[in-house]
């Protein structure tokens, strides 16, 4: 069956309502809206219905059909039915903390729009308002707060269409009690706030000029790395939401850190002073300059200036760091400086001669030297000596001659210390020249040599075994005395002045002429030969005897110690002289006491009986002035008579008869009465005489 609707309304834009009276029979029911040649068709099992997808503001014919298992009905008489206006869609903004701005499209058919806000957390009171405009704003709202806004529009007959719901926060006040910490040493500032009410996140701004560094959170600090050192920043924090940004914070400024100090130079005015400078760091206020010495200790100073000195000792390598300093902090770390000092120089060293032209000199070792140089200079020459010991052998130095020599220490680094001390030192005197050895005396010679030395001394050594003579000058001879005879010396000569002594000259041998003998003898053999003989005069290899008169010389060469010398005369004085012989043919003369031959023996001997036991015997002689003795031996006794010098007679008596005699007439010397035992012999008996060659009267 057909039927008509009751009634109908729209209260969405979207859709119309139909409410009918129930068909029997019908199991559900087409519900069919028309709008000019488009339909929309909607089935429902009861009323009221909904046909939905409709367009908003528009008129549409609303027919029913009941449908049951054997089909559906004829539609019903149709009726007018218009669906409400659409909602207008809602576009908000929050241009402030405390305001929001909604807006709309103009949409037709309206006119008229009714829009409340409230907070949508239900606190606070709901605001409401009419307008025919397209847009409404709402102030004195509170800060980062969501609040829900509604509005629909109404046509010409005053029916509302379409609620449009829309979200929208407030935008959130700036941050509070901003705070900013600068961590100096990883140029990073840690910015902390009070949270703002409804904000979502921060962001946190620094500004240097045209540049900026940015950080973006959503908690309540935040941190802004990689700041430039010497800067000066402006800090501006912003909160947001959804609906925007806050204002920005009152502006924060602030300072960083100084930049590390560049341009340092490290420089030893003066051994001992070290100096450290650098060039102005912008926006500081101070530096400090850290020293530290590798054995630990550490100095530091403190200064505005840009330059600081230090005490530095040899040898040490010195860590140097420079930072300037602001109320923000400390400069960033730069580089560290190291700076090595000169070695130190060797003072203990003393230069010892180990031999003439040889000097050695040790020392102890000093910090910071890896090798040392040792250097002997005199006003022509250099001696120079490299080695990492600490000794070192300087050769070949010129005698009498004054070095300066100095000890330098040396580092690959820095170099040789040429501060250090030197000390004077001379050689020993050049050695001397022996020109000449003359014999001066009897035990003295003389020696010359040649010395180019200054204000020396000049010491003589004649030398025999382990016996030395000496002598002493300062000029170029001397004398050397009581040298003993016979004797081979070597002469050698030694200059000595402060610096020391020479060293010997070549020796020269000299040789002294041999020992006169000490004892001579001569004893008269014959009435023309003498034998003379000596004791050994040392150095001596053979003599030469010699007995001189005025008569005449006799003279004998021998390498023995004895000499018979004949053809001599008899009663004569002569001179007696040893010439002494060395093997190398020096010659000592060695004159004695004179030797007076013995006087003439008689001659012409005669013995006559001048009675029966007295005999008389006659001579003959030459000598006028001597006393004669004679001698009778006989077995029954023995007899002399003297006679003075006139008589050339002597009277025996008192002569035993029976006996042979043997007569000896002999020369008698003055002082001591001797008698020459090599006169003739005769032979006396009875009345004649027998002499020893058989001749008999």
């Amino acid at each position: 069956c057909s039927y008509s609707p009751l009634f109908s309304y729209s209260k969405l834009s979207n859709s119309i309502t139909v409410e009918w009276a129930a068909v029997a029979g019908a199991s559900s029911y087409l519900l069919t809206a028309q709008d000019g040649e488009s339909f929309t068709e909607t089935i429902v099992t009861n009323s009221p219905g909904t046909v939905t997808g409709l367009k908003a503001a528009t008129l549409y014919k609303i027919t029913i059909c009941s449908i049951n298992a054997g089909g559906k009905s004829q539609p019903s008489p149709s009726k007018k039915a218009k669906t409400v206006l659409a909602a207008p869609t809602l576009i908000a903004t929050s241009p402030s903390y405390d305001s929001i701005v909604v807006s709309w499209k103009a949409l037709p058919m309206a006119v008229g729009f009714f829009v409340s806000i409230m907070r949508s957390d239900g606190l606070g009171s709901m605001l409401k308002e009419n307008t025919t405009n397209n847009s409404l704003a709402f102030s004195s709202l509170d800060p980062g707060t969501l609040y829900t806004i509604k509005a629909h529009a109404w046509d010409g007959n005053g029916i509302p269409g379409d609620d449009f719901t829309y979200n929208q926060r407030t935008r959130p006040l700036a941050p509070r009690d901003v705070q900013m910490v600068l961590d100096s040493g990883a140029l990073r500032a840690v910015i902390s706030y009070m949270p703002a009410e409804g904000a979502s996140s921060y962001l946190v701004t620094a500004y240097k000029g045209t540049s900026q560094l940015n950080c973006s959170t959503a908690s309540s600090s935040c941190s802004i790395p990689y700041l430039e050192c010497g800067a000066e920043y402006f800090l501006l924090v912003v909160a947001s939401n959804e609906a925007g940004s806050s204002t920005p914070t009152e502006a924060l400024a602030f300072k960083t850190v100084p930049c590390t100090p560049g341009s340092i130079i490290i420089e030893e005015d003066e051994p001992g002073n070290l100096a450290v400078s650098w060039s102005d760091v912008r926006l500081s206020d101070y530096y400090v300059v850290f020293v530290k010495s590798d054995d630990g200790l550490e100095v530091h100073c403190n200064t505005s200036h840009t330059q600081c000195f230090f005490q530095s000792d040899c040898g040490f390598t010195y860590f140097i760091s420079v930072f300037a300093y602001n109320k923000a902090g400390q400069s960033p770390l730069g580089d560290i400086f190291n700076y090595t000092t000169a070695p130190c120089c060797p003072s203990d060293f003393n230069p010892v001669f180990v031999s003439s032209d040889t000097v050695q000199i040790v020392w102890s070792p000093v910090r910071g030297a890896e090798m040392y140089e040792t250097k002997a200079v005199d006003w022509k020459n250099e001696l120079l000596c490299n080695d990492t010991a600490t000794v070192c052998t300087l050769s070949a130095l010129q005698c009498n001659t004054q070095y300066n020599i100095t000890v330098y220490s040396f580092s690959e680094i820095r170099g040789s210390n040429t501060s250090c001390a030197s000390k004077n030192v001379a050689t020993a005197p050049c050695t001397p020249e022996i020109i000449s050895i003359s014999k001066d005396a009897l035990s003295v010679i003389s020696v010359h040599w040649h010395g180019n030395n200054d204000e020396a001394t000049y010491t003589i050594t004649a030398k025999r075994e382990a016996e030395m003579w000496f002598c002493t000058s300062s000029g170029n001879s001397c004398y050397i005395h009581n040298l003993p005879c016979g004797s081979l010396f070597s002469i050698s000569a030694v200059a000595s002045t402060e610096a020391g002594h020479s060293l010997p000259s070549y020796s020269v041998p000299f040789e002294t002429a041999p020992c006169c003998p000490s004892d001579l003898r001569v004893s008269q053999v014959t009435q023309s030969v003498t034998n003379t003989s000596w004791s050994p005069g040392i150095g001596a290899k053979s003599y030469i005897a010699i007995l001189e008169s005025h008569k005449g010389k006799a003279r004998c060469h021998t390498l023995q110690t004895s000499c018979l010398l004949g053809c001599i005369t008899c009663g004569t004085n002569y001179t007696v002289s040893i010439r002494a012989i060395s093997e190398t043919g020096l010659i000592s003369d060695c004159i004695y006491r004179g030797f007076s031959s013995s006087a003439c023996c008689p001659y012409g001997v005669k013995l006559y009986r001048l009675g029966s036991n007295s005999i008389r015997i006659y001579w003959q002689t030459s000598e006028e002035s001597v006393n004669y003795s004679t001698d009778l031996y006989g077995s029954k006794g023995n007899f002399t008579c003297t006679s003075n010098r006139v008589l050339t007679y002597c009277d025996i008596t008192k002569i035993p008869c029976g006996d042979v005699y043997t007569v000896v007439v002999s020369p008698v010397s003055d002082n001591k009465g001797l008698k020459p035992s090599f006169c003739p012999e005769k032979i006396y008996s009875g009345t004649w005489w027998i002499n020893k060659n058989g001749e008999g009267g």
